[in-house]
């Protein structure tokens, strides 16, 4: 087994709500994902074009950076 370490995020992600039904051309989803109300579209700060779904369980980690 591989001896990993744990790594938290020093900066923050703009994210939206993901809207049921749109089209995800453009958004990464990963294979174990399916969209669903309550998950979130992340972008890239440095690069809107790079988007990436954000399943609802998962989002479950974040708070609002203010």
């Amino acid at each position: 087994i591989e001896k990993c370490e744990w790594y938290r995020k020093k900066g923050s992600t703009p994210m939206r709500p993901y809207v049921f039904g749109e089209n995800l051309i453009g958004v990464s989803v990963s294979d174990g994902d399916i969209p669903e109300e309550g998950g979130m579209i992340a972008h890239n700060p440095n690069d809107l074009a790079d988007k990436w779904y954000i399943s609802k369980d998962y989002f479950d980690e974040y708070e609002v950076a203010r």
